[in-house]
């Protein structure tokens, strides 16, 4: 499988996690298929019983709305930011330096109030 293949296959069961139960309950099965246990579209059709064109649409469905969701809340790229700020700030506690951890948590406050302002 292609490098680009996976990671998308990867930012859809990502995405999944947080916007999953917005989508219908057959756009989250085929979904899980496609991504957590790595089916073809083929494997897909033969485990649901439908056609492979019929898991196409519903896997273009599934994605397609994971990413508009995305883009209107933000919520997964938030979750990263923030785990990314946490680990820095760890990464500066282990070294002793105590005022990097503290600009980068009072970085992490700073977005965390914005956000909640809608700035």
């Amino acid at each position: 499988m292609a490098r680009e293949d996976l990671s998308k296959k990867v930012d859809l069961a990502f995405l999944a996690a947080f916007y999953g139960a917005l989508l219908t309950e057959n756009q989250r099965r085929v979904l899980s298929l496609h991504c957590e246990e790595d089916l073809s579209l083929g494997e897909i059709a033969e485990e649901l019983g439908v056609s492979r064109q019929s898991v196409h649409e519903s896997l273009s469905r599934a994605s397609g709305r994971l990413y508009e969701l995305e883009a209107a809340l933000g919520m997964a790229e938030r979750f990263r930011r923030m785990e990314a700020g946490l680990d820095a700030a760890l990464a500066s506690l282990r070294k002793k330096d105590y005022p990097g951890a503290e600009r980068v948590l009072q970085d992490l406050l700073t977005l965390d109030q914005e956000e909640k302002n809608g700035l």
